[in-house]
């Protein structure tokens, strides 16, 4: 007799395990002699939307609401969540709306995701530089939101203050390359500089590229120019 699965347990248990592999997969760095300390994330999946957007998706007044607190002051992962849906119905549910709300909207995969969804040529962008990249639909219960662009693969990137782009010698949207060193080595070659006043040290990597690099068991993380 054929095991029948049900599709909705099937994927809650596939959800617990990619957040429980990415708390792993998060790496706060030991600072050398007079750097500043710095944290390693991997990025899963996730949506920011406008306040417009979001009344499309939840309903007219709603509010994002803080389920775990991230590691930029004022930056949640909300309890709210859509599903994608790609060409030929391929979706994805269950991907968590980031607060605050911001002034446009955008999805950001990794490439697998991409190929899940059956979303072809998702650029490979900075965070807000949306103009012509990839369209998917979103649907929340309350309603259907048409993207018409704003799905794109977040460059890694590090986010930094003032204080830490003086260390390093760097500039805002400048390039940096980032060392993880484990059983497989890796280095990052155009990682992002993103220079804003109150900013924590930290970099974001995608899933793909945190497995790519086997970030949860880094044994050295270094960035440089």
């Amino acid at each position: 007799m054929a095991l029948k699965l049900d599709r909705k347990l099937v994927e809650t248990a596939v959800r617990e395990a990619v957040l429980a592999q990415l708390k792993r997969g998060s790496k706060p760095v030991a600072a050398t002699a007079g750097a500043p300390r710095m944290v390693v994330h991997a990025s899963a999946r996730h949506m920011h939307v406008t306040q417009k957007d979001l009344e499309i998706l939840f309903g007219p007044g709603a509010q994002l609401h803080v389920r775990k607190p991230l590691h930029q002051d004022g930056h949640f992962a909300a309890e709210e969540a859509v599903t994608i849906i790609g060409p030929r119905n391929r979706l994805i549910s269950g991907l968590r709306i980031l607060g605050p709300v911001r002034d446009y909207s955008q999805v950001e995969l990794a490439f697998t995701d991409a190929v899940t969804l059956g979303i072809e040529g998702v650029p490979v962008r900075n965070s807000g530089d949306i103009k012509g990249s990839a369209a998917a639909y979103v649907m929340g219960p309350a309603g259907m939101l048409e993207l018409k662009e704003g799905v794109i693969r977040a460059s890694i990137h590090a986010h930094m203050n003032p204080k830490d782009a003086a260390h390093y010698g760097v500039k805002d949207k400048e390039h940096m390359k980032l060392l993880v060193r484990g059983s497989t080595s890796v280095i990052f070659d155009r990682l992002l500089v993103r220079v804003q006043e109150g900013m924590k040290l930290e970099i974001h990597l995608d899933t793909d590229e945190a497995n790519a690099c086997d970030l949860a068991h880094a044994k050295e993380i270094r960035l440089f120019k």
